[in-house]
């Protein structure tokens, strides 16, 4: 398998399966003297560890990180960093009866017919285990970010029917619901309609909406490495991510020119900007100095208990019904997931971009 890695200039490299005895992630490219502890990472990884409530899995995992390479008294050396999380709580035996089942909306009939065997106990390297790597990196990169000052609201805007009201938008309410929602009366309204799912053992999907502030213009490429196409190439690249929006996203199509053009003014002090922000922070594939807007569609969780209709590896008909510990709702866990790929690759641009004019070259050998 040779594309479990992810970046140019801040690469990362994740590792491990859902039930094997650990997993983790190599991060290649963070430069010297960054103040780097477990603490600092096990933040991210505690937003997405589950077992948080009723609507996450009951797995107990706690998802403990080790630094194991790449920092030194508490600041990074500059060599690549090694990032472990070992698994204590598999339940294998859950997976038993689907050695030779092909479950409905995952991902093991494409993976037999790529590598001809694969690891049915959770799904393995398929599984959404995986995303602790890249929420570990993330830790890493949101904190060379912050140096700089770039900051991230990332939060669910929907689950299922239910919508956030930008006009009940507080982002201190961000943290204090199970749904990581702004608007404390679409929290309750999800968990209404979550108890539904759940009592017809059924499952739900959802959008979750990230708002990078701070992020200089300049950063992307004019053709293939747009910065919008760098972003969706990562949160299409997480499981459970079905589409990606950035600005007005798929309401774009409906609007005329003279609507969705963003203009430019000056403000007093010099500076040029933007009158809007229909283009979500990103014009022709390089960030333009304003807000990004990027938003993932999270589909429903595929594994329910309902019986539903599959085959085996050779060909014969079966009802599955599947058991054991599953999330109702990937959303609210796949929230620091979005954030963390968003911010890995803003920082890869900002290095990529270092030696894109050759006076900023000159300036920093000739300081």
């Amino acid at each position: 398998m040779s594309q479990s890695s992810f970046g140019n200039k801040f690469k990362i490299t994740t590792w491990g399966e859902s039930h094997g005895k650990a997993l983790g992630v190599v991060v290649d490219g963070c430069p010297a003297g960054l103040s780097l502890t477990e603490e600092t990472i096990q933040i991210f990884l505690d937003r997405r560890k589950p077992g948080q409530s009723r609507y996450t899995t009951a797995r107990k995992e706690g998802d403990t990180v080790e630094i194991l390479s790449g920092v030194f008294e508490g600041k990074t050396t500059g060599t690549p960093i090694s990032l472990m999380v070992r698994n204590t709580d598999q339940r294998s035996r859950d997976y038993g009866n689907l050695a030779y089942t092909y479950r409905p909306g995952h991902a093991d009939f494409t993976f037999d017919q790529k590598y001809g065997i694969r690891d049915y106990r959770g799904g393995g390297r398929s599984s959404g285990r995986e995303t602790t790597g890249r929420v570990a990196a993330g830790a890493i990169a949101s904190a060379i970010l912050k140096e700089l000052g770039i900051t991230f609201t990332t939060y669910t805007k929907s689950i299922g029917p239910v919508k956030t009201d930008p006009s009940r938008f507080n982002p201190e309410e961000i943290s204090q619901n199970a749904f990581y929602m702004p608007d404390k009366k679409a929290a309750e309204e999800a968990s209404a309609y979550l108890e539904s799912c759940m009592k017809k053992k059924d499952s739900a999907g959802g959008v979750i909406e990230c708002r990078i502030n701070g992020v200089p213009a300049g950063l992307g490429d004019p053709v293939f490495n747009k910065l919008d196409a760098l972003f969706a190439h990562a949160l299409m690249s997480v499981g459970a991510v079905k589409a990606v929006e950035i600005g007005d996203g798929i309401l774009a199509p409906s609007l005329n020119g003279s609507q969705d053009n963003d203009g430019f003014t000056r403000t007093p002090d010099g500076n040029i900007i933007k009158t809007s922000n229909h283009a979500g922070g990103i014009m022709g594939g390089i960030s333009d100095g304003s807000e990004i807007i990027l938003r993932a569609h999270i589909k429903p969780t595929p594994s329910i208990s309902q019986p539903q209709e599959t085959v085996t590896q050779d060909g014969q008909p079966v009802t599955l019904e599947i058991h054991g510990r599953h999330d109702p709702v990937i959303v609210p866990r796949a929230v620091v997931v979005v954030e963390s790929m968003a911010a890995i690759v803003l920082t890869d641009a900002l290095f990529s971009n270092m030696s894109s004019r050759l006076d900023n070259i000159l300036k920093f050998y000739n300081r």
